[in-house]
């Protein structure tokens, strides 16, 4: 198995700031979308899941290391190590620079600010000592200032990177003596220009190289993740609003140099910096549209009117509701008219000014809803509302289909921030949604996965959300876990069913809830590479469990991974996104509701195992001190996965284990079983 690694991992555990993690988010989605998922994780993360498999950079960010090294400190810091010798890369920013050394060395002979000692990290063989300039007061700006350094050109591959450049200060160390680590693999990139008020040697380092093991370090003094767009002006701290200037003066270097380093670590970076996208709006339509004016009529209680409009202010979002004949009255026209910088209302709040941090969360989502036709190629360029219609209508008249509800109503975005998360985390609205409502998007900005992982979604992944009720009456008989069997089942079935032609397409299940593909770049190499991830949420409403199953397949896109148009061979048409999701959709019906009838039974049984990776696959226990075991199936009364161990010459021994997917979970380039949090 080969598992491409996708995720930028920033920590946001003890010792960070939400500040500086705030920065790195935004600096780094910018620079690295949408190849990369850049994403915050915890110490416990750290401590407990399998993260290396799938991380492609490590990141810490500025705050105090003495809390990294109280959460981190021993197994923690082992993994870390552990992850960059075997070829990863760490990113430190500041307080994340000084716990990559051997040494932090922190405002010496200040009884209230020092901080002296070891570090166990070593990626630099030296000592971190700072601050470089003056000031630094903990949770305060007045320390910062615009540090300027000298770029080493000769350290880069790229001859584009900018001589010297002013970068955001506020308690960095410098790297002290770091000419003189040459030889272990230490290249300086950046040194202070003007004199440092500690001791650091001869060319004061500002920002290190260190190649550790097979894989590599950057640590860094001042803060090259701070965009000055992100930095207010109006603090009231004297000559902050002209190192904002400074900064913004500075800013197209400052992204260049990043972009060298972050490639100088092995990634991937584009020309292009990604631009914070706007959302768009959401269509609600139906294959009957009749039905549109009921489902709002049903909404009855949740929607609230004020000023002649309708909203339904959920926990988590809001969504204004823009009926077609009062789209374009004045009152809905002067409310997206741009507000006047002078105002301090909700919607300045809304959206930043130069395209700034934004809170999508704080956003209004605006729904349309189509009472008369469908939506038109206009208003969804890209989503063919007439094509997903027609094919669903297709698929539901098929022989033994038991499909109607799953997908009659539909709510499209072309950017939306997570479909899971819009239905999930906004309860009243959910309970008051019908069973197969379905959520779909051509771009997601926050897509979630299984643990802490993030599904990267650029355009071409076929991305959707599905909101069932299942009762809780028939859960003994039926139990709520296997909603995600069911629907990996119904996603293999649908591209083997989508077409004549398609039913061999090299498509497999991973346990619990993954979808693999063989690898075409590799002819005649047997290594699966994942192409979809699926998540349930779910809560309890009124007899029934209120499901929400999130799905996002790599259908047409180029990147990041493998995609099923790639697996195709010369003489089939390419997959098309609304074809596939309305041939899930009653495929997972179907299965579904011969699911309600008679549980997990031996023919879905049957179904799951033809599609999985599994089969005798000789496993590691790590939760049983490193056992052998071989893969037997999963059981049909709660749906855990079913382990033999092997003894001498892998002899079975008749010792099962049973084992949640929930805590569990497979570390295929390994054949590892992992403990999850």
């Amino acid at each position: 198995m080969v598992t491409r690694k996708m995720d930028v991992l920033v920590y946001s555990g003890n010792g960070s700031t939400v500040e500086s993690v705030r920065h790195c988010l935004y600096t780094l989605r910018r620079l690295l979308s949408p190849s990369y998922a850049v994403i915050p994780v915890s110490e416990t993360a750290i401590l407990k899941e399998p993260w290396t498999a799938s991380c492609a950079l490590l990141v810490f960010p500025g705050g105090a290391d003495l809390g990294y090294c109280r959460s981190l400190n021993g197994e923690g810091n082992r993994r870390i190590s552990q992850y960059v010798r075997r070829g990863g890369a760490y990113l430190g920013f500041c307080a994340g620079g000084y716990y990559g050394t051997s040494k932090c060395e922190f405002e010496v002979g200040n009884k209230q600010m020092e901080v002296v000692g070891p570090r166990e990290l070593q990626f630099y063989p030296g000592t971190c000592r700072g601050g470089a300039f003056k000031g630094f007061q903990y949770h305060s700006e007045a320390g910062a200032r615009p540090a300027e350094v000298k770029i080493d050109q000769s350290a880069f591959k790229s001859g584009l990177v900018p001589q010297s450049l002013k970068i955001y200060y506020n308690g960095g160390g410098v790297f002290v003596d770091a000419g003189k680590f040459k030889d272990k693999g230490v290249e300086t990139l950046a040194t202070y220009v003007h004199p440092i008020e500690v001791e650091g040697g001869e060319a004061p380092a500002a920002v290190v190289y260190c190649k550790v093991g097979e894989g590599a370090a950057i640590l860094t003094g001042p803060h090259p993740e701070f965009a000055a767009v992100n930095l207010d002006h109006t603090t009231r701290i004297p000559g902050y609003s002209k190192l904002v200037e400074e900064l913004a003066a500075h800013d197209g270097p400052r992204t260049t140099f990043l972009k060298a380093c972050l490639s100088k670590l092995g990634l991937v970076v584009g020309q292009e910096t990604s631009v914070a996208p706007s959302l768009s709006r959401l269509h609600l339509s139906s294959g009957f549209p009749y039905l549109i004016p009921e489902l709002l009529a049903s909404w009855s209680g949740i929607i609230e009117k004020k000023d002649g409009e309708e909203y339904i202010k959920g926990e988590n979002d809001t969504f204004h509701i823009e009926k077609q004949e009062t789209r374009w009255s004045t009152t809905s026209l002067t409310k997206s008219l741009p507000d006047l910088p002078a105002q301090d209302s909700q919607a300045s709040k809304e959206t930043p000014a130069d395209d700034g941090i934004i809170d999508y969360n704080a956003i209004t989502k605006r729904l349309i809803p189509h009472e008369c036709d469908w939506p038109g190629a206009k208003e969804t360029p890209y989503f063919n509302h007439h094509a997903f219609c027609t094919n669903l209508r297709h698929y539901q008249q098929e022989r033994q289909s038991e499909a109607e509800e799953f997908g009659k109503f539909l709510l499209y975005g072309e950017v939306v921030t997570s479909t899971n998360t819009m239905l999930e985390k906004n309860p009243k609205l959910l309970s008051n949604l019908p069973n197969g409502f379905t959520f779909t998007a051509t771009t997601q900005i926050a897509g979630r996965g299984r643990g802490s992982n993030v599904w990267v979604s650029p355009a071409g992944c076929l991305i959707w959300s599905v909101c069932m009720k299942h009762p809780m009456e028939i859960s003994n008989k039926a139990p709520v876990v296997f909603v995600q069997y069911l629907s990996a089942i119904a996603i293999v079935e649908a591209i083997h069913s989508y077409d004549k032609g398609y039913e061999n397409l090299p498509v497999k299940l991973k346990w619990p809830n993954d979808i693999y593909a063989l690898d075409p770049s590799k002819p005649g190499k047997k290594e699966y590479v994942k192409i979809g991830g699926i998540l349930v949420n779910s809560s309890y409403s009124s007899g029934n469990y209120d499901l929400v199953v999130g799905i996002g397949l790599n259908t047409t896109n180029a990147a990041p991974t493998t995609s099923l148009n790639a697996l195709l061979p010369a003489h089939l048409a390419p997959f098309t996104l609304e074809k596939l999701l309305a041939r899930f959709l009653t495929k997972f019906e179907t299965i579904y509701k011969s699911f309600c009838r008679t549980g997990f039974d031996r023919k879905l049984e049957e179904l799951y195992y033809r599609h999985w990776l599994h089969s005798d696959q000789i496993v590691t226990l790590e939760t049983e001190g490193g056992a052998r075991a071989m893969i037997r199936g999963i059981t049909r009364d709660w749906g855990l996965l079913r382990a033999e161990e092997l003894g001498w010459e892998d002899r079975p021994t008749g010792k099962i284990w049973e084992l949640q997917s929930d805590s569990n979970s497979f570390d295929f380039l390994k054949g590892l079983l992992k403990r999850k949090v």
